[in-house]
């Protein structure tokens, strides 16, 4: 099992598609159901063995929450806030690029 090379509350923006979001929950490794992994295009299906991320997201029409595989993800250096509506009840920021938990979400 490999480590994720991305944090709760960065920003990361998907390699083949044009969404962005921000980070809010890791899976060491694939941990969704058999259907949605199927509903994935076969050319593009992601391996199971690797970190998945559970994103704020948004593309340039709407906000929602996907689920992406590491080797889809990329840092987003935009520097721009996520503009999802659960951001902000979640993290304060970005500051730097980065958001970080409220203190009152901390564990």
């Amino acid at each position: 099992m490999q480590t994720a090379r991305f944090n709760i509350g960065q920003i990361v923006r998907h390699r083949l598609y044009p969404f962005r979001g921000v980070v809010f929950d890791v899976d060491p490794e694939f941990d969704n159901t058999e259907e949605w992994y199927e509903s994935i295009p076969e050319t593009v299906r992601p391996r199971k063995d690797q970190p998945f991320y559970h994103l704020f997201a948004e593309n340039a029409e709407t906000e929602y929450v996907a689920y992406v595989s590491e080797q889809n993800l990329m840092l987003d250096e935009t520097g721009a806030p996520v503009r999802h509506p659960q951001v902000n009840e979640m993290f304060d920021g970005p500051f730097d690029g980065v958001y970080r938990l409220r203190i009152e979400n901390r564990n």
